[in-house]
């Protein structure tokens, strides 16, 4: 595996270039950074802020086999939330202050542009479950265990395509995904 690049450079460079060094003075909480433990694996990245939190964690499975430019855009992306959030005092999403930050920083920036959303290629993931129909015996690969499923199929094309219990899924793991 690749060594992971630190971030703590990259985020004061970027909070140089377009916050005015903002960022990195916030305190109560102060804004903490680092890599996910491995978990984060269908977004790039997120910002999280609460009472005693205010982190911005950045995707290591999918960030670092990706060129450096997916890093730099990712963190700027967080960057512009922890600023609307933490400097603005607005509770929005990619809203208008979170698009105008965007354009202005895309106008100037030569080697990333920062997006709503990524189109970085996904790692693969084994389906951690297995759901099985106990009426016609379908199973259907899961990443997470869901409540309240039933077999669509069946449901169709013996109850008008309306849930019904005799077609509830049973799940159980699939011990492929976890290597036993």
């Amino acid at each position: 595996m690749m060594p992971l690049e630190p971030l703590l450079p990259l985020f004061h460079r970027l909070d140089r270039q377009y916050f005015d060094s903002a960022l990195g003075q916030l305190a109560n909480p102060a804004l903490q950074l680092r890599w996910s433990d491995g978990r984060l694996c269908r977004s790039a990245g997120l910002y999280r802020f609460g009472p005693h939190l205010s982190e911005i964690v950045l995707s290591q499975p999918l960030l670092v086999p990706l060129p450096p430019e997916a890093t730099l855009s990712t963190l700027c992306h967080e960057m512009i939330h922890a600023w609307v959030d933490r400097i603005l005092l607005l509770k929005e999403v990619h809203g208008p202050q979170f698009r105008a930050r965007m354009a202005s920083i895309n106008a100037v920036e030569k080697n990333f542009q920062v997006s709503l959303r990524h189109s970085y290629p996904m790692p693969l993931q084994a389906a951690a479950w297995w759901a099985c129909c106990g009426h016609c015996g379908k199973k259907i690969a899961y990443r997470r265990r869901r409540k309240g499923l039933a077999c669509r199929n069946c449901c169709e094309l013996h109850n008008a395509g309306v849930w019904d219990v005799r077609f509830a899924l049973n799940f159980s793991p699939n011990h492929e995904a976890s290597g036993g």
